[in-house]
């Protein structure tokens, strides 16, 4: 939920600004997607003992798949209802 939630936060910072439509698509993917390019590390930082594999492998094969699939069309729907 996470990345969802950033993208939305993403969004009203995009549209507050006045970004363009697809500047603003690509903030809110940028966003979302720091949930899963800054876990790892702080993962390791935070939890040493923590195994990689796991935190890496749930960053990159759960949540990158379902911002692809399911967060970029979510976060258009978001841009055409808010660019109204």
């Amino acid at each position: 939920m996470i990345p969802i939630l950033n993208a939305g936060v993403g969004l009203g910072i995009a549209r507050v600004i006045g970004l363009a439509q697809g500047n603003a698509l690509l903030f809110s993917v940028l966003c979302a997607s720091a949930s899963y390019i800054a876990v790892p590390a702080a993962m390791r930082m935070t939890v040493p003992e923590a195994n990689p594999s796991l935190y890496v492998s749930t960053a990159l094969a759960v949540t990158f798949p379902f911002n692809i699939i399911v967060g970029i069309p979510l976060y258009l729907y978001g841009i055409n209802l808010l660019w109204r």
